[in-house]
């Protein structure tokens, strides 16, 4: 599935650090940045959560709620959130379904070796809760920015 600008964002429902739940139509009314990463704690995946982090008040200031997602466990966002110092949501989807309904699941290819992973990807989802911006293939130096630019004029 490609979930493209315009279309209506799918709802989920998933565990987040801190023991709670974090589900998307329970956000209506507020912006929200929704990022998929591949793994806590790996060079490029810190780098992004840190500059969300770093930006993290001029998002508050545009009204969006970011939230990031990957396959990892809690536990593993709990330790990733705090060594980090992350204020923002990480939501864990250990059977990989909201990855599947935003179509970030995806084959990828490393030294000619091909696996399903995680595609770094980000959407910015309006009050409506209708999908209008996405961004794929992220690549981390001024991801955060273009992103932030986006729900500011949103």
């Amino acid at each position: 599935m490609s979930l493209e600008p315009g279309q209506k964002a799918p709802d989920f429902t998933l565990p987040t650090d801190g023991n709670g739940t974090v589900t998307l139509s329970k956000l209506a009314g507020k912006k929200v940045v929704l990022y998929f990463y591949p793994k806590d704690d790996t060079s490029g995946c810190t780098a992004e959560a840190c500059g969300f982090r770093d930006a993290f008040p001029d998002y508050g200031g545009s009204g969006a709620v970011v939230i990031g997602i990957s396959k990892d466990s809690v536990a593993s966002h709990d330790r990733f959130k705090k060594k980090h110092n992350l204020p923002f949501i990480l939501a864990s989807d250990g059977n990989g379904e909201v990855c599947e309904k935003y179509g970030t699941w995806v084959e990828k290819s490393m030294y000619g070796r091909k696996y399903m992973g995680i595609d770094r990807a980000t959407f910015l989802i309006d009050a409506a809760g209708t999908v209008r911006g996405v961004w794929r293939k992220v690549r981390v130096p001024g991801h955060v920015a273009e992103v932030l630019k986006a729900a500011q004029v949103l």
